[in-house]
């Protein structure tokens, strides 16, 4: 990108860590680092923001007598489709307690039932019920309540809200920040020797999906364009049963979560025929890819799929589920007295910045966690309710890492700052997002192949270059976001169709109709780099999985 002069305006602040993202990876991480000095950055006007906010399951953890940190590493392990990395599992579910604990230490408050113990829900693929909840389905919002509290609280974080992330600041050495403009449409640098992207992920970028407006892939285009490693693109999975609002509904889709599965739910046809009995030995509880793939094909053939609330609803009454009973009355539906209609979503981007076991990046001084971050626990195909316990555990892992190291101060030399969005550009931004997200749903939904891979590359790169280029003179905050965001998506979309053309076998949550079989001579990661969107097809970086 070309770049100006800096002046004084463009001098920001400076602390020993900057955390970009206000979800539950990025608080978690910000009270973790305390007594460092901490600037937590996030576009969003509050801290109650991003895909955190409207989690429903809740959080896997082993706190039950009946179950053991290897029995829920071994589920992980299965429902990752062979790439998962089982020491990063193992370790994960053995701090599963610990999270729990640190969530309860800022004012997280979990269900239990009239004697004080915990209840713990069912969920697909696992093999025994360890899901905590709060408020039923609205964990996400109960947990970012607790901690978002605790972060305006916390005397050692600044919060800096609606502000968005330009890229970072290496300069000719090392890590310097990040560049990020406010309010004010100012692009200024924030200075710290330590970044943490935990920003979310990449929802934005299909036409229908679980997650909030926010999720561009910020992260993981910023990350990008500085040459970090990123792995496991081609594996997004899709949430089998978002509640379709209409005929033609896109953008959020209301999630009913699998804990309503959990708990009793069934997917019926439009003849009332229970399918999922016919597709696996789980049925309704079946890895996510499995029962996504048979909700898209029946609806592809024009089938009325339904998702039957009312058994999981006799069972934990209207409190168990507020959410998912608020969301189906105001789309017209009485879920207590009729099937309501569901299709697959865009849920969870496994794929990301590739890090360590401690969420280091291959970028010295940059940290990733949460749903940007490819940590190894996920492999091929999130295990339900992992992702909640991976941002508390990643997230205080990346904090004791930055804690244990060696310290060095924010450098004060002057970098050359980048040029933004030209004035009038959110009109033709937006165009180019409505554009990307329908050859991402044409391509790369539920099932891909190889001759829509190839031309979803070709439209995106034809979509890339009508970009509007950057100037000397800039738009206002709300088109410089709008901007930067499709910049973002775009590279993340190109990305990502590279890698789901490269991955040639179906494994978890990549379905290739082309390469229908899981082939052993794929049991690994597709590592990629930008340049890697120029490179051929042939010969794709890998590494072995764990």
């Amino acid at each position: 990108m070309t770049e100006r002069a800096t002046d004084d305006r463009q001098d920001g602040p400076s602390a020993d860590v900057i955390v970009l993202g206000s979800g539950l990876a990025g608080l978690t991480t910000a009270l973790a680092l305390a007594p460092l000095r901490v600037l937590l950055v996030t576009k969003t006007p509050t801290l109650y923001g991003g895909s955190s906010l409207l989690a429903q399951g809740g959080i896997a953890a082993c706190v039950a007598e009946d179950d053991s940190p290897a029995e829920h590493a071994a589920d992980t392990v299965v429902a990752g489709a062979g790439l998962c990395d089982a020491e990063v599992a193992a370790g994960v579910t053995e701090e599963g307690p610990e999270a729990v604990g640190f969530l309860e230490r800022h004012g997280v408050v979990f269900d239990c039932d009239a004697t004080g113990r915990l209840l713990l829900g069912m969920e697909g693929a696992h093999g025994r019920h360890r899901i905590l909840h709060a408020g039923g389905d609205a964990a996400g919002r109960h947990l970012m309540a607790a901690l978002a509290k605790a972060v305006q609280d916390a005397e050692h974080i600044t919060v800096h809200d609606s502000t968005m992330a330009v890229d970072l600041a290496l300069g000719e050495g090392p890590l310097r920040g990040l560049w990020a403009v406010g309010p004010d449409a100012v692009c200024r640098l924030f200075r710290s020797p330590a970044v943490v992207l935990a920003p979310g992920g990449s929802g934005a970028l299909w036409p229908a999906t679980s997650n909030p407006p926010e999720a561009t892939a910020d992260g993981l285009a910023m990350a990008a364009r500085q040459g970090a490693l990123l792995a496991d693109l081609e594996f997004a999975q899709f949430h089998p049963t978002t509640l379709l609002t209409g005929p033609a509904a896109a953008g959020r889709l209301p999630l009913l979560s699998e804990a309503l599965r959990g708990a009793g739910a069934l997917l019926v046809d439009g003849d009332g025929h229970r399918f999922m009995l016919d597709e696996h030995p789980l049925a309704e509880l079946a890895p996510r890819d499995v029962v996504a793939r048979a909700v898209w094909r029946r609806r592809q053939r024009g089938e009325d799929i339904r998702l039957d609330l009312r058994p999981a609803l006799a069972k934990r009454g209207a409190d168990g589920f507020p959410q998912a009973v608020a969301a189906c009355r105001a789309a017209g539906f009485d879920p207590f007295a009729e099937t309501v209609p569901v299709t697959p979503a865009l849920h969870y981007h496994m794929g990301g910045v590739l890090t360590d076991a401690q969420g280091r990046s291959s970028l010295p001084g940059l940290w990733a966690c949460g749903e940007v971050a490819t940590t190894g626990l996920h492999g091929a195909n999130r295990l339900a309710s992992n992702s909640l316990l991976e941002a508390v555990v990643f997230g205080r892992r990346v904090a004791e890492d930055i804690l244990s190291s060696e310290r060095r101060d924010a450098l004060e030399s002057s970098l050359p700052a980048p040029e933004l969005a030209p004035p009038g550009c959110a009109g033709p931004c937006l165009e180019l997002q409505s554009a990307l997200r329908a050859v991402m749903g044409q391509a790369l939904g539920v099932e891909r192949a190889a001759p829509e891979l190839d031309a979803v590359i070709a439209e995106l790169q034809v979509l890339q270059d009508r970009l509007p280029a950057p100037g000397q003179e800039s738009g206002d905050a709300a088109e410089i976001r709008t901007w930067l965001e499709t910049r973002n998506m775009l590279l993340a979309a190109r990305l990502v169709a590279q890698a789901a053309l490269r991955r040639e076998e179906s494994r978890g949550a990549h379905f290739r109709r082309d390469y229908p079989m899981t082939r052993e001579s794929w049991s690994r990661h597709i590592s990629l780099t930008l340049s890697d969107l120029t490179a051929s097809n042939e010969g794709p970086p890998l590494y072995a999985a764990g």
